[in-house]
């Protein structure tokens, strides 16, 4: 086992990474820009080193900064997290090449992941169910184009091979605006991902977004911790996550979950990943693998006892898998809020002093967070300041518990997004199950007036 791991991330994974890591032993190096020299994980770290200013490309987006860091510190792995560098295949490699472990897949494995071609293509040869569409990247020769076009049938989507995070897409309803809407989407994804291969699928209209946790080793072995249901959305970004996902008959969760855990057997796939899901009409079609740990691991975590960032580093470190199939059994509900620094209507961001923080408690309340009172959010990154996760035995007990621990919660001196979550946990559809990925929005439209609100106060 590793003696000490440096964290190449910030925010409220950066602390969850380094609890992970305390409890078991391990030592942890903290990388910081100059905005966070100030957080709470950074104080409770064995040891700290600052990586550069505040700008992401010039701290956390940093790569040879990280490793010297790791090169000074004498750490023997780096964990990624979630976002920044860790999905960056290039980064994975460069870790590895300098003498570090890379605390998740191979660099191949992300590379073909990241693509999102070639992993519906690895999907389709493991059996895993896709959505329609065309086999590859789009020809250049607009008379295909049309010909798979028709051949899907419309309304259908155009996306970018190398895009994510819900950038990179297009819907297109009629043919007089296919051919237009393939040469735009062309040229955004060039300029923002530096791929400019599109591919079209079938556009769902009223889909659910199920995705499926897994833990495979080294070794070849795979297993699968259940489903998350996180269609509760806005502009493709989770708002709130749920596991097991309500109203979906466990056979056919349970076919699914055995696809994907035979698929990363069939790729050599190593550490945790996400398998993300659409699904309606009572089938599943895969739609992209997230190489890392989700902001949403909690959820799963709760229903089923297991540690995945523990799990994590154990597969990196060498080990087996602890686990079998048979021993993953799901108990009760989880839902987890995302706790943003924003306007909770206009969505607009709220950086700036937090004068109280008032975290709520009691049974099956889990806080992530790295916030505090008197703690600064700057504005340079990603607005999240934690996540509130409920746990019941039964789903309607885990609702009753997040609406209360959304009332005892006291965040002032910026606004978030406490009141969102409060009003959706009172929703009566939210509280029926199975809401599709357009209903937040929907919902948000059709709001007869905002509150004017410069401060959220329990």
């Amino acid at each position: 086992m590793f003696e000490k791991i440096l964290i190449a991330n910030r925010g409220e994974i950066a602390l969850r990474i380094q609890r992970a890591c305390r409890e078991m032993g391990i030592k942890t190096v903290v990388v910081h820009s100059e905005a966070d020299r100030e957080a709470k994980y950074v104080k409770l770290a064995d040891e700290s080193v600052c990586i550069g200013p505040a700008p992401s490309a010039q701290s956390y987006l940093n790569m040879p900064a990280i490793i010297s860091a790791a090169e000074v510190t004498d750490a023997e792995a780096i964990h990624p997290g979630y976002g920044f560098l860790s999905e960056n295949a290039d980064f994975a490699e460069r870790v590895e090449q300098s003498g570090f472990v890379f605390i998740g897949p191979r660099p191949e494995s992300i590379r073909m992941m990241g693509d999102k071609v070639t992993a519906k293509q690895t999907m389709i040869k493991a059996g895993v169910p896709c959505v329609p569409g065309s086999e590859g990247a789009l020809p250049d020769d607009p008379k295909e184009i049309v010909r798979i076009a028709r051949k899907v049938g419309y309304p259908v989507i155009i996306k970018a091979a190398g895009g994510g995070g819900g950038r990179g897409m297009r819907v297109v309803h009629t043919e007089a605006a296919l051919l237009n809407a393939v040469t735009m989407t062309k040229t955004e994804a060039g300029a923002a991902f530096g791929n400019p291969e599109v591919y079209m699928e079938k556009f769902l209209e009223n889909p659910r977004h199920v995705e499926i946790q897994i833990l495979a080793d080294e070794f070849k072995n795979a297993i699968w911790l259940g489903e998350r249901d996180c269609s509760m959305q806005r502009r493709h970004q989770k708002v709130i996550e749920e596991a097991p996902a309500p109203g979906i008959p466990r056979k056919i969760v349970e076919r699914i979950g055995d696809r994907c855990a035979e698929a990363c057997r069939k790729m050599g796939y190593r550490g945790a990943g996400t398998f993300e899901f659409l699904y309606e009409n009572g089938e599943f079609y895969f739609i992209e693998m997230n190489t890392r740990v989700q902001v949403e691991h909690p959820v799963t975590e709760m229903i089923t006892g297991v540690d995945i960032v523990q799990e994590q580093i154990r597969i990196a470190a060498g080990e087996k898998l602890r686990y079998r199939q048979r021993d993953i059994v799901l108990n009760g509900h989880a839902i987890e809020c995302r706790i943003n620094a924003e306007d909770p209507f206009k969505f607009t961001p709220s950086p700036g002093r937090i004068n109280a923080w008032h975290a709520p408690g009691g049974p099956g309340i889990r806080v992530d967070s790295h916030v505090y009172a008197g703690y600064f959010v700057p504005p340079n990154y990603d607005s999240m300041v934690g996540k509130v996760i409920s746990y019941g035995a039964t789903r309607e007990q885990a609702i009753r518990r997040m609406q209360i621990a959304l009332s005892e919660m006291v965040v002032e001196g910026i606004q978030t997004n406490i009141a969102l979550h409060r009003e959706l946990m009172v929703d009566a559809r939210f509280i029926e199950g199975g809401t599709n990925i357009h209903y937040l929005e929907h919902k948000l439209a059709n709001k007869p007036d905002l509150p004017k609100t410069t401060e959220i106060k329990s």
